[in-house]
Formats: structure tokens, sequence, C-alpha cells
């Protein structure tokens, strides 16, 4: 378990979250030998965990994010039955957020469910897209969601919140299919 930060965020779910900020500083220290930018970037606690496991493959990083997570959603007094991870945008062949979801699952004692949401359509990952009416555009009838959610309580989990376009989309998604409330744990989210 690691300090975090919570804020809660609004949507068309019925509870939201974000449990810290990614970064807290980045500072440009200058260039490296092949001409890119370097910089000295400070995280929080659980942002620094996100991006060992994104892109340093740190598997060990994925019991103490689920602990975190798993603590928090405890602490809200709210019992999902099924945990759903946001459709990855970029392919990898091992999804962190699902890693972390399997973990969380086990500790909540409830099913992942990585197989409810469908990705019908390609997207550039949302990172790349400034404006959240893009943002949105490029999501519209991106996913469809099976009748295996009907009558459920939902956590969908995702690892970064900018805009929360994509978060919005899905749990709009979840709530036209069926299901009985919808909650999201963003584990970190931009600055700004």
């Amino acid at each position: 378990m690691v300090d975090i930060d919570p804020r809660e965020i609004t949507g068309p779910w019925d509870k939201g979250y974000v449990l810290d900020r990614h970064t807290i500083s980045s500072t440009m220290i200058g260039y490296n030998e092949f001409g890119y930018p370097e910089f000295d970037t400070v995280r929080s606690p659980l942002g620094e965990l996100v991006y060992r496991l994104k892109y340093r493959h740190d598997n060990a990083t994925v019991v103490p994010i689920a602990e975190t997570v798993a603590r928090f959603v405890g602490g809200l007094g709210i019992c999902p039955e099924v945990v759903i991870p946001m459709p990855p945008s970029k392919q990898r062949p091992e999804q962190p957020l699902f890693e972390i979801g399997k973990e969380l699952s086990k500790m909540l004692q409830v099913p992942l469910n990585t197989e409810v949401v469908s990705k019908i359509k390609s997207t550039p990952q949302m990172k790349d897209i400034g404006d959240y009416s893009q943002r949105v555009a490029a999501l519209d009838g991106a996913f469809t969601v099976s009748t295996a959610v009907v009558g459920k309580e939902v956590l969908i989990l995702d690892d970064l919140f900018q805009s929360g376009a994509s978060m919005r989309v899905l749990a709009t998604a979840i709530k036209h299919a069926g299901a009985k409330a919808v909650y999201c744990i963003a584990l970190t989210r931009t600055r700004g």
C-alpha cells in the first residue's frame, strides 16, 4: 500500500475517483547524445509504480498497486461484482492494466472480465489527442458491451485519467447494457 491523494471525479458513473497524480514535476535537463530532450521527472509514489510497470516491465509493482486500489475500494463501502479494465489503445504482449486487474480481482474476491467489453474500432491513444471533443469523437462507437453486466455492480479500472473521455464513453456503454451500478477508479491523473 502506498500513500495516495485521491480526488473524486464526476461523470455518468455512480462513484468515481482518481487515486493520485502521475507526475509531480518534470524539468527539462538537456538533450541526450541523439538530440532528444531529457527530463528530471518526479512522480507520485503510485505514479512511479505505474510508470515502472508500463515502461520498465517491473511486475513487482503489480501487487502494491492492486493493494492500494483494493484498500481504497474497501474504504468506499462499495461491493463491485466484476472488475473490468479499460480496453487498451496500445497493444502490448502483456497489458499492464490487465495484470493489475487480475491481482485486484483476487483481493476483492470478484471476477475480472476482460471479455465483456469489445473494442470494435481502432482508436489512437487518448494521451495523443489534446482536445476533449476530438477524444469523444474518436471513441464514438468504439465499444460494445455484452449482457454479462446486466444487473451487476461494475468497477471500471483505468491507469491514467486525463480528460475522462474514455471512461465516460465506456461507463455510458456499460450502463446502457444494463449494469446496476458503475464505479470508476483511475490510478493516476495528468497534471493540469
